[in-house]
């Protein structure tokens, strides 16, 4: 499993990303914003107020939405750069 150490979102919807392992790069999240879990990130604020959850070791939003880690370190791994995000590895808010 891999773990995020540090995470910044910025104003494009990109989201930078250091692993344990020293692995880092970013992901463009915005072809997101027409899925329903993830249109309160429209608000590009609420987007930016992302953070590490220290004990899953994943990015986590205060909406409680977080994103599967090894997924993410799969998308930076792929060089794919500003292709986005593939929905199976996300996880939306617990209802």
């Amino acid at each position: 499993m891999h773990r995020v150490t540090e995470c910044k979102a910025s104003q494009d919807y990109r989201l930078w990303l250091r692993f344990d392992d020293g692995m880092e790069g970013s992901v463009f999240l915005g072809n997101l914003l027409e899925v329903r879990a993830f249109r309160g990130w429209r608000d590009v604020e609420r987007f930016c107020r992302v953070a590490v959850d220290p004990a899953a070791a994943t990015v986590v939003w205060d909406d409680g939405i977080r994103l599967d880690p090894d997924i993410l370190y799969q998308d930076l791994l792929s060089g794919r750069p500003g292709k986005g995000f593939s929905l199976p590895g996300l996880a939306p808010a617990a209802e």
